[in-house]
């Protein structure tokens, strides 16, 4: 069972612990989770996390191709596979990522602000 994070912080279960979740949900966790983390800032496991932090670096006709390849990067040790993705502006310079996954013939859906 993961620990449930919304906003990047675990989300409380009212009894001094963490919302946890299984399955599916699980999984939405820590592919949101691998996202959102720095790659490299982790130094026990330098290769968890993404990139994604640097696509306002990128050249917009550049960005969703190193999107893709951030994402697939980040997820390469989960059990999915990315079946589309999708960037759009979010306002202030920053953008709206939804990687959409297939999970065991499941259709999920992560959608974060970067």
């Amino acid at each position: 069972m993961e620990p449930k994070l919304s906003n990047g912080d675990y989300v409380p279960d009212g009894l001094g612990g963490v919302v946890r979740c299984a399955g599916a949900d699980a999984l939405l966790e820590r592919v949101l989770f691998r996202l959102t983390a720095r790659r490299g800032q982790f130094a026990p496991l330098p290769q968890l996390g993404s990139r994604l932090y640097l696509l306002s670096r990128e050249s917009a006709a550049s960005r969703l191709s190193a999107a893709w390849q951030y994402t697939a990067e980040a997820l390469a040790e989960e059990d999915v596979e990315i079946s589309d993705l999708t960037l759009s502006p979010a306002g202030e310079g920053r953008m709206d990522l939804t990687v959409y996954l297939d999970y065991k013939g499941t259709d999920l859906s992560v959608t974060m602000t970067i």
